[in-house]
């Protein structure tokens, strides 16, 4: 099969002709039909996320079973399916709870520890496929439906973590981002009024056009002024940050009204100060949030099903475009997602 192959972190990718995978014991392989580009596997790429190199990257897949080493399994021979990006044990309490990222028995990610979607054929445990519905024309909307898995599904999860209703005003800090477009739609689709904050001013476009009411730098010297004026004095009630930089992190904290939420998504692993009495006096709450469940991927599945989402994708390529295509996911030039259609 072809395959990109990544040999190490800031190297260029190396299409190769290699072995077809064959299924280990309780794993089944796949036909890999499109593979969702974005920031997380950019920084595998760079080495700001390592991995077991030389690796396949990419997670965000859809494809269809070919062979199933699993007698137990559900999967059948030529069923499409999408997959879940963390490989976790299905056993422990976390996992039994529907809270797979926080399973007990974590071995990494697809992508980083075993290969991932940048390759004609991929081999996964049988419980990382995760069969897309009948009522999805998946060949018509190849990457749309692949990134669902990640980009849809990870903003599902923010609206139940952080208990947002129609009634809440919501800011998203990176909101020209991959995972910041698609929170907005989320929040649209949720009726939640959402205002972007990002740095780059040329995304503004993109982020009202996807769901926010407007978009702000978060370094406009008038912002707490306008936040303000937004919610009549009562400041937000939500923030959902995807950059969670110190600054970022103080900043959502300050903007934040009686009962707030701040979400945090982004790994910057920077340390942030906020008043111990202004969390008290206004019932803060701080809400780590990585990733979803397997169940929230098949809600999300369902809502595009049902007509209620569109994934923005902005790029699509191939083998030989990847190269570039990650040179511009790196300057951020993608608004949405992009992807390889193999």
């Amino acid at each position: 099969m072809k395959a990109l192959i990544l040999n190490g972190p800031n190297q260029r990718f190396s299409l190769e002709r290699i072995d077809d995978p064959t299924p280990l014991n309780g794993y089944a392989v796949a036909r890999v039909l499109a593979c969702g580009s974005g920031l997380t596997i950019q920084h595998v790429k760079t080495g700001r996320i390592k991995a077991n190199y030389p690796i396949i990257i990419g997670h965000e897949i859809v494809a269809e079973i070919v062979e199933i080493n699993d007698k137990n399994s559900n999967l059948k021979i030529g069923m499409p399916v999408t997959a879940y990006f963390y490989l976790t044990c299905g056993d422990c309490k976390w996992c039994r709870l529907d809270r797979e990222t926080l399973c007990t028995n974590f071995s990494g990610y697809i992508g980083r520890q075993i290969n991932g979607g940048y390759a004609e054929y991929i081999s996964l445990p049988v419980k990382n496929f995760i069969p897309i519905p009948d009522s999805i024309d998946y060949k018509k909307n190849l990457l749309e439906v692949a990134i669902i898995c990640d980009a849809i599904a990870t903003p599902f999860k923010v609206i139940k973590k952080g208990r947002f209703t129609s009634v809440d005003k919501v800011g998203v800090i990176g909101a020209g981002g991959g995972l910041g477009i698609h929170m907005l739609k989320m929040l649209k689709l949720a009726n939640i009024s959402a205002v972007g904050f990002e740095i780059k001013k040329e995304k503004f476009i993109h982020c009202n056009k996807n769901g926010s009411l407007f978009s702000i730098s978060p370094k406009d010297e008038n912002i707490f002024q306008k936040i303000d004026e937004f919610t009549k004095g009562e400041k937000l009630d939500g923030i959902i940050d995807f950059v969670s930089s110190k600054s970022s992190l103080e900043l959502g904290v300050s903007l934040l009204g009686n009962g707030g939420r701040l979400v945090t998504l982004g790994g910057s692993g920077e340390n942030f100060v906020s008043s111990s009495n202004t969390m008290l006096q206004k019932e803060l709450e701080i809400i780590g949030s990585k990733y979803c469940s397997k169940q929230e991927v098949v809600e999300s599945l369902n809502l595009f099903s049902r007509g209620l989402i569109d994934p923005l994708i902005s790029r699509k390529s191939n083998f030989e475009g990847a190269e570039t295509l990650h040179q511009d996911i790196e300057k951020g030039n993608i608004i949405g997602r992009a992807g390889l259609i193999l």
